[in-house]
C-alpha cells in the first residue's frame, strides 16, 4: 500500500487509537438513537470536518495524518453494515424484524457517509 499517495505506513498512536475508539463506540450508539434533525445534520458536518484536513487532530491534539482520505471514509460503509445482520440476528429478533433493523441501518449510514463528503467536494460541487 506505499505506492497509494499520501499513505504512510506507521506504528499507531497508543492514546489516539483509544480516543477513537471511544468516539466510535459513541457514533454507534448515536446511529442507533439519532433524531435526523438540525442538531445531528451539524454534527455530521463536524464529524466529515473532523476527517478532513480543515479540522483533523484539533479534537485530540494527535501527530497524525492531517486526512483522512475520502475513499477511506467511503469503504468504512461495508464493514459497519456487513457484520451488522449477523449480530441482530443473535439477539433473538425474527427473520423481518433483522431485515427492517439493517435496512434502517444500511440507509443511516449511506446518509452518514454523504454528509461527511461536503468538506471534500468544492463549493457548489457538492
Amino acid at each position: 500500500m506505499s505506492n497509494i499517495p499520501g499513505y504512510t505506513l506507521g506504528k499507531p498512536l497508543g492514546d489516539y487509537l483509544t480516543s477513537v475508539r471511544k468516539r466510535f463506540g459513541q457514533w454507534i450508539l448515536d446511529t442507533s438513537n439519532a433524531r435526523y434533525d438540525q442538531a445531528w445534520l451539524d454534527y455530521q458536518h463536524e464529524i466529515g470536518l473532523r476527517h478532513h484536513r480543515a479540522r483533523k487532530n484539533r479534537t485530540d491534539g494527535a501527530p497524525s495524518t492531517d486526512l483522512v482520505p475520502f475513499r477511506n471514509l467511503f469503504a468504512l460503509i461495508f464493514p459497519v453494515t456487513f457484520t451488522l445482520r449477523p449480530f441482530l440476528a443473535k439477539q433473538g429478533h425474527s427473520p423481518e424484524d433483522v431485515e427492517k433493523m439493517y435496512g434502517a441501518w444500511v440507509k443511516s449510514c449511506l446518509l452518514q457517509v454523504t454528509l461527511w463528503a461536503h468538506p471534500y467536494i468544492k463549493d457548489g460541487d457538492f
